[in-house]
């Protein structure tokens, strides 16, 4: 589960028919540089971490009763303050379409890297196939990983004949109806009525689907999938295989997520923590590489237009205020300079 393209970037390096990104070509003076001791290091603390199961949310309470609908809310409230992550089952998107999408996407990751930079048969954006990292400083800035990170206008209402662009419109219409709802509920239970807010500010042209593959690697005991990081939006709704890799911080401890294949795991953002004032929490999380196995996990990015003003709705607040435009573009600069995401520290009054 990712945040969003400042942490991958476009390469024009060919190699003849591999799918693989050439990490090991491309960042060799970083694999160079790095030393025995270093990796032992790197080795126990990604992998001698703590296994949980998230909050699991039965979505199918908000149909019934009153009592049985209030008391799901504040589950998924609840699940945001203490935890910053939760899963939900019952969400209203088919097992179908989820292991459609993971088929699609499989093929689409499968053709070589020469057609993934170059080409654009699927038609999405200039630049949305992204790889790697932009400028890292070390290996633990690298992430072993490539990404489809497309915008929802250019997704939905298309009428493609693709068969993987017909099944992302299906995957995005249903996921995006679900971030709005989960979104609203959060922030009823704020105590503010802002049942309108993320409909005008969350618009297709600034919402994401993210096709994500981590490729196995053969030096996975040091290796980031994506390195540690928050999520630069209100919500992320993630979808993911049965290989697990995804990890994230509590307590001050890094959990393995255990993978359950049947939900969706939902995790606060990082504007959502500044929109609640720090009652939601915005927790970093990164995903660990496999060595012998490939990871697909396919996620949607709730964020709003880049003019949209971003400010706590509860006084006195803990950040000032800022443009999302400004959040971006902040996220970017600290990337390019330092290989890493400040975040919210940036905007603490």
């Amino acid at each position: 589960m990712v945040n969003h393209s400042e942490h991958l970037i476009n390469q024009p390096i060919r190699m003849e028919e591999s799918h693989d990104p050439p990490f090991q070509e491309t960042y060799k003076n970083l694999f160079n540089s790095w030393t025995d001791i270093e990796l032992d290091k790197n080795y126990e603390e990604l992998f001698n971490v703590e296994e949980c199961e998230l909050p699991l949310i039965d979505l199918n309470m908000l149909n019934m009763g009153d009592f049985e609908r209030e008391a799901c809310k504040k589950q998924i409230a609840k699940a945001s303050r203490e935890w910053g992550f939760f899963q939900v089952v019952n969400h209203g998107i088919s097992s179908q379409v989820l292991e459609k999408m993971r088929r699609e996407q499989i093929k689409a990751f499968k053709k070589p890297f020469h057609e993934k930079t170059n080409g654009n048969d699927l038609k999405f954006s200039t630049g949305s196939y992204i790889w790697g990292t932009p400028s890292p400083n070390c290996l633990r800035q690298l992430s072993w990983s490539e990404a489809y990170h497309v915008s929802l206008s250019d997704i939905l209402g298309s009428g493609s004949l693709c068969t993987l662009r017909s099944t992302m419109e299906q995957f995005a219409g249903k996921v995006s109806e679900l971030a709005q709802k989960l979104a609203e509920i959060l922030a009823e239970k704020l105590g503010h009525n802002y049942s309108t807010f993320f409909k005008e500010t969350c618009v297709q042209s600034t919402c994401f689907v993210r096709m994500n593959r981590y490729p196995a690697c053969p030096i996975s005991s040091q290796m980031f999938g994506i390195m540690p990081h928050t999520d630069s939006n209100f919500l992320t709704i993630l979808h993911q295989d049965h290989v697990g890799g995804l990890q994230f911080v509590k307590d001050g401890k890094w959990i393995s997520i255990k993978p359950n294949p049947e939900a969706l795991i939902v995790n606060i953002g990082d504007l959502f923590q500044v929109w609640s004032n720090n009652a939601y929490k915005s927790v970093h999380h990164r995903v660990v590489a496999n060595k012998l196995k490939e990871r697909f996990s396919t996620a949607y990015f709730l964020c709003p237009s880049y003019d949209t003003v971003i400010q706590s709705c509860v006084e006195p607040s803990a950040y000032r205020k800022f443009s999302f435009r400004e959040y971006r573009q902040q996220v970017q600069k600290d990337v390019k300079s330092f290989g890493y995401k400040v975040g919210l520290a940036r905007f603490l009054v």
